[in-house]
């Protein structure tokens, strides 16, 4: 993949965000469970090459969906966050080299849990003084549905744990619906399940618990949440535990080394269509839990944990045609349009072709007879033509040098393969997007406000910019004139725009849609700079460059100097500063949390690691010095505070001599850390 998936990456995003309400909050998907992770593979995998493309990181972040309205919402103790996907060996050794060099291991095998991936609903219960009280879903991560009534009618739950269980301990796991029993559902009603994760997912998120009673449901619990004490030093210990307790772990779990993880999966994959249940891959979990504890998390998923997924269904088809579609930045992504086929049970009639240099590298033409997969059963993508079956009439398809919503000039720069629109806040397709954007989870999260209703106001002229959104209470008695709304409907739309207009920094960083300012890298931002002021002032003095906020900028781990250019050009656009003050008008911008590590002697410290540890591998120290609150930086400057100094430290330590910062040695760092 190349700098061009840019383009497609705007429409991946929108379809993996359309793609996981549907899937997480409807149960009733739009694709399969392969195509949506192969949408993710795709991007994941744009995003390692072109790491500046990140300003779509919160969808890829983005944790199941909010929890339903029918439901009363309940935050977890510890987040029920998602797990990253391997799709090959080849992605399997990646996963276990990274853990090896965030923790500084060298070649000694990695010991893993192998279990098999439930195709089910998450859930986690929660047990105190040893008795059932609650039961939640995932929901978005952060806060789940409460269904504690419907967990009730599965017999097959433990209502209380042994004297020898933490007094209070969450356990997790996956709901799910027998084939069987799936099977025997949908003969009973009119209503058609699409598979049984659906049925499960449906079933337990009924509001009436006595439907939930009527299905049969099954639950195999491998995780755990917060925990008063310590339940086992293992994984595998701790499933045991679960089983004494009397809870139904996957009798085909089994711990492994890294050189048995293929065999493994060979293994399941042989006997997944024998299973009375739905699997779509092996869950593969260090077992150590020390070292999970030490590897710990990064965005939506933990780093000691990956699904290896199985491999992707093919088909063949016709190319009909080749769309093009214009996102948020401007970028021009090209779509094919197929004959529609069934993949894997799915039908299938779009396919991304990522950019023009991908369509001429695999010398794709209209007419062509194509084959295309559903990687990880996510996104499909046209593999290759068949060139033995290439019609006469196939014709070689020409890249617009114009926009084809806003007629402007898109031109490619000489890094990228991707085309932007020049039209910038003259087109359409720019500005909704960019709306759309704004009121997207991750940014102001506002009920309602989805690509249909912006696209509805916006070309009716109730809304042209962000701040607009804020104004629409003005119009509820128009809006509730309008055709499928009404009184009930526009007002609740009004009361979910004032709920939001207090808002943490990171989410209004992130609402702003600038170029490769990611939810991941708002989060950054919003640590960094602590307060909107602070954030806003220093961005505003980084549009100079050689100025030590522009160096400050650019020396923030994990933002560097290509966004801190894009920064510097958002801010040093009028446009842009107006559009900001005009939210502020209506806005309260909360400062970023530290992450609850206010007490620790890193909060707030700005931090550069210099040399190598002997220790610690310096993602680890990084991650942990952040976890306290700290802020790390690449490049020392007067406003840093501590410089932890390893050996053959170079240049950074002469410096943070000569502007007399403190300079810790390994082991003042780790004692400050509390390692």
């Amino acid at each position: 993949m190349n700098s061009g998936d840019k383009k497609y990456f705007d429409a991946l995003m929108d379809k993996i965000a359309v793609s996981g309400t549907a899937y997480h909050a409807n149960d009733a998907p739009i694709i399969t469970d392969a195509e949506y992770d192969a949408l993710r593979r795709e991007a994941n995998a744009i995003l390692a090459e072109h790491p500046e493309l990140g300003e779509a990181a919160q969808v890829l972040e983005a944790v199941g969906a909010e929890p339903a309205a029918g439901f009363r919402k309940v935050r977890h103790s510890e987040p029920m966050l998602s797990l990253d996907n391997a799709f090959g060996p080849e992605d399997f050794a990646d996963f276990c080299a990274k853990i090896r060099r965030f923790l500084g291991l060298d070649a000694t095998p990695l010991h893993f849990v192998a279990e098999p991936k439930i195709d089910g609903l998450s859930i986690s219960l929660t047990y105190e003084e040893h008795k059932f009280i609650r039961a939640a879903t995932r929901g978005d991560g952060s806060e789940g549905e409460d269904v504690t009534k419907n967990l009730l009618t599965l017999q097959a739950l433990p209502r209380t744990l042994p004297k020898d269980a933490p007094d209070q301990i969450e356990i997790r796991g996956e709901v799910y619906m027998n084939k069987a029993d799936f099977l025997a559902l949908n003969d009973s009603q009119e209503r058609k399940f699409a598979n049984p994760r659906n049925a499960a997912a449906g079933s337990l998120r009924q509001l009436d618990a006595g439907i939930t009673a009527k299905r049969k449901l099954a639950i195999f619990a491998y995780a755990q949440g917060k925990s008063s004490t310590p339940v086992a030093t293992t994984h595998w210990g701790y499933l045991q535990k679960l089983k004494a307790w009397g809870f139904s772990v996957n009798p085909l779990s089994r711990q492994i080394t890294e050189a048995q993880a293929e065999e493994f999966q060979t293994e399941i994959g042989i006997g997944r269509a024998e299973l009375p249940y739905d699997i779509d891959g092996v869950v593969y979990k260090i077992n150590d839990l020390a070292l999970q504890t030490r590897l710990g998390f990064v965005g939506r998923a933990p780093r000691w944990a990956i699904a290896w997924k199985f491999p992707a269904e093919r088909a063949v088809t016709t190319l009909l045609d080749i769309e093009i579609q214009v996102g948020r930045t401007g970028a021009l992504t090209p779509r094919a349009k197929l004959t529609p086929v069934n993949v894997g049970g799915v039908l299938v009639q779009h396919a991304t072709l990522h950019n023009e240099d991908e369509i001429n590298r695999k010398d794709i033409r209209i007419g062509d007879t194509v084959e295309l997969q559903r990687a990880g059963d996510v996104i499909p993508q046209i593999i290759r033509p068949l060139l033995e079956l290439r019609p006469k009439f196939a014709k070689l398809f020409s890249f617009p040098t114009h926009c084809p919503v806003c007629g402007s000039i898109a031109v490619r720069d000489t890094d990228e393969a991707v085309r932007r629109c020049t039209g910038g806040l003259i087109c359409a397709a720019q500005i909704t997007e960019r709306l759309i954007h704004f009121c997207a989870r991750g940014a102001f999260d506002i009920e309602g406000m989805g690509d249909k209703t912006v696209l509805e106001f916006y070309h009716a002229g109730l809304l042209k910019s962000a701040p607009d959104i804020f104004k629409l209470h003005e119009h509820e008695t128009e809006i509730a004139e309008r055709e499928g709304w009404g009184k009930t409907s526009a007002a609740k739309l009004s009361a979910a725009i004032e709920a939001r207009r207090t808002i943490p920094l990171p989410r209004f960083i992130y609402a702003l849609g600038i170029r490769r300012i990611g939810e991941n890298n708002a989060k950054l931002l919003a640590r960094h700079y602590g307060s909107y002021e602070n954030w806003r002032a220093s961005m505003e003095a980084a549009t100079e460059i050689g100025s030590d906020a522009r160096l400050e900028l650019g020396s923030i781990s994990g933002i560097g100097l290509t966004i801190a250019t894009d920064l510097a050009a958002f801010f040093s656009e009028q446009h842009n500063l107006d559009t900001v003050d005009a939210l502020l008008q209506h806005l309260t911008i909360t400062d970023a949390q530290t992450s609850g590590a206010t007490a620790s002697p890193l909060s707030g410290k700005t931090i550069v690691f210099t040399g190598t540890l002997a220790t610690l591998a310096r993602p680890e120290a990084k991650a942990k010095a952040e976890s306290l609150g700290a802020k790390v930086t690449e490049s020392v400057s007067k406003k840093t505070d501590y410089v932890v100094v390893g050996t053959d430290a170079g240049s950074k330590a002469v410096k943070a001599a000569e502007l007399g910062l403190t300079v810790l040695t390994e082991a003042q760092f780790r004692e400050l850390a509390g390692i």
